[in-house]
């Protein structure tokens, strides 16, 4: 299949504001031997790509530059190590960078092919959340049938992914969120209870809620002063995942109860993984999760799209924490 040799992407100006994500056109990158080229039809927003705008995420030497960490779109070129891809096939990826751009070179064991029923918008909704939760809750934490799961910010892209997921392995969940709309929202999305934590103490609510047994698992990614809260109401052998630091990552906690009741707190992000780790979550999820994704029971929720060129309208959005789902840049 043919594609020209350069492209439109949006880049990073300089560290600042939504406004210093700029249209450039660039080089379509050459694909490594491992590697499938993606002509991206749909583009993820993730916090990390804020984060990276901001300069509050450094780039990693070895990665694309561009901001970006999950796409879906159609195979146009496949390297001779590079798996079972076909040019054509439909593919959504866990990008290294580069993301916003109309092709992106993929690593192919960190893609999968799109859920039967998904449109592209859907399919570029999974890759970054569904395997960051895939990889804290279930390989990390080994969220079990029957346990209670909370999750904060329950609303958000990473909250669906989680209450989804864990609601499908047959789990109990509690999640958080800030208005009262953003509750019913969760609990339309399979949440069993939503505690609106600008009018309730979700401490109180969530331990009264597992009738004295306390949360076995925890995904959270507030961190600051939550962690001591849920090591409060943590059951035994509870295990408490953080994943990021959007309440700031420096806070005292008493290690009492840790020692007492087997507490276990791990913390990761996803782009530091090393390619056998990644390729390892995309394809457990996959054996776990793609059943229920073809059959329509997990699915996630687009609250706003944007073309590529208005990368900076998405980012305003996701700033503004309104949004309640997914959202996604267009490409083309």
């Amino acid at each position: 299949m043919s594609y020209p040799s350069e492209m439109n992407a949006v880049d990073i100006k300089e560290p600042g504001g939504p406004e210093v994500l700029v249209p450039v056109t660039i080089p379509v990158p050459e694909i490594k031997a491992d590697e499938i080229l993606i002509k991206n039809e749909a583009v993820g927003v993730n916090r990390p790509d804020v984060a990276q705008r901001t300069g509050n995420y450094p780039v990693p030497p070895d990665a694309n530059p561009l901001p970006g960490l999950e796409v879906a779109g159609e195979v146009v070129a496949v390297g001779d190590d590079a798996g079972d891809w076909k040019v054509g096939d439909k593919a959504m990826g866990l990008t290294h960078g580069g993301g916003y751009a109309e092709y992106t070179a993929v690593q192919h064991s960190h893609c999968l092919a799109w859920p039967k029923g998904y449109d592209a918008e859907m399919a570029a909704s999974i890759p970054e959340n569904f395997y960051t939760v895939y990889y804290n809750v279930f390989m990390r934490s080994d969220l079990k049938a029957g346990e209670y799961f909370l999750v904060h910010g329950g609303s958000s892209g990473i909250g669906l992914a989680a209450i989804q997921l864990a609601k499908a392995k047959g789990a109990t969940v509690i999640t958080t969120a800030g208005s009262a709309e953003k509750c019913q929202f969760c609990l339309d999305q399979g949440a069993d209870k939503a505690i609106n934590y600008k009018e309730e103490d979700w401490r109180e609510v969530a331990k009264e809620f597992t009738d004295g047994h306390g949360v076995d698992v925890v995904l959270d990614m507030v961190t600051g002063g939550y962690v001591q809260k849920e090591i409060s109401i943590m059951a035994r052998d509870g295990r408490i995942a953080l994943i990021a630091f959007l309440g700031g990552r420096k806070e005292e906690i008493d290690f009492g109860r840790i020692l007492r009741d087997r507490i276990t707190i791990s913390g990761s992000t996803l782009r530091p993984q090393s390619t056998e780790e990644k390729a390892l979550i995309a394809s457990n999820l996959q054996k776990d999760f793609g059943g229920l994704m073809d059959d329509g029971k997990v699915r996630p929720h687009i609250y706003k799209t944007f073309p590529l060129a208005q990368a900076s309208e998405a980012h305003t959005l996701m700033e503004s924490s309104a949004h309640m789902g997914k959202i996604i840049l267009i490409v083309g």
